[in-house]
């Protein structure tokens, strides 16, 4: 199978004949047919069925098309990176960073990072940790930057970034201004923003049940961004990792949550394999010296 053929399959797929996809490839239409029926020679089924109004997969057609569009996306980023690196002479790091991570903490840590090595291009790509930690047993990421509540299943080698306590969050005229400390009893008696995201939300939940307090969620949202808008509206206190705060954040105080008090380490995650990368056991080694 090449990677041509698979081309001139999805434009097939795209235009829905064959005449078209052959103008949109530039290429022969003979050529392309004759391509197509060498594929189906591979793969042992017809992939198309043709009529007056153009033609349709068939339903071997239907099952190998998401797989054959995944190889030609992956090709084209192979080559994009190829052409990148040759013409620019840029190495890519590619980094998972969990989507409740702030990126106040560690933005100056990778800009140091690039600074000094400017031949590294940075990547990085926010999401939650199950799909990081796909992407990283795929080889899609080198790094995975995580805060897990407990330790990811996998061979996976980490290192401690750092700690952070959870705060309460909560507008700049809210009568928990007075206070030095919150704890969850007074958090009760307030709306509380449900943040979906917190990989310590279960844990939270458990302690609540423990010491038998209702948290309310008057809001729910996946988003930071959001909950720390409808906190300066006044609509509800959040618990939040300090770091997630903006410095500068007009409208927003906090104060640290005390009985219980909440950490999260938050760590870097890699396979053994990503240290073959120079690149990678440079950021590595900058991790060790400065956290």
């Amino acid at each position: 199978m090449e990677i041509q053929q698979i081309r001139y399959f999805l434009a097939v797929c795209d235009k829905s004949s064959f005449t078209r996809a052959a103008q949109s490839t530039y290429v022969a239409q003979p050529s392309l047919t004759q391509a197509i029926k060498k594929l189906e020679e591979e793969l042992g089924g017809d992939l198309f069925i043709r009529d007056r109004s153009g033609c349709q997969l068939t339903p071997l057609g239907r099952f190998v098309e998401p797989t054959m569009r995944q190889i030609f996306r992956e090709t084209q980023s192979i080559k994009a990176d190829a052409i990148r690196f040759n013409r620019l002479n840029t190495v890519p790091l590619r980094i998972g960073v969990m989507n409740t991570i702030s990126a106040q903490y560690l933005s100056p840590f990778f800009t140091d990072f690039q600074q000094e090595r400017p031949h590294v291009e940075l990547e990085l790509i926010v999401d939650c940790e199950s799909n990081l930690l796909k992407l990283l047993d795929d080889d899609t990421l080198d790094l995975v930057i995580s805060a897990p509540s407990t330790p990811p299943i996998g061979h996976y080698h980490s290192l401690k970034l750092y700690e952070e306590r959870y705060v309460v969050v909560f507008n700049d005229k809210h009568r928990f201004n007075q206070f030095e400390q919150i704890d969850l009893v007074a958090i009760q008696q307030e709306p509380y923003l449900d943040r979906l995201n917190c990989e310590l939300r279960e844990e939270l939940r458990n302690v609540c049940q423990d010491k038998q307090i209702n948290l309310y969620a008057a809001y729910r949202s996946n988003s930071e961004e959001w909950i720390l808008s409808m906190v300066r509206a006044g609509i509800g206190i959040a618990l939040m990792p300090e770091f997630t705060i903006p410095k500068k954040a007009d409208n927003l105080n906090f104060r640290y949550l005390s009985d219980p008090e909440i950490l999260r380490t938050v760590q870097v995650f890699f396979q053994p394999s990503s240290t073959a990368n120079p690149e990678v056991n440079q950021l590595l080694e900058k991790i060790r010296v400065n956290f």
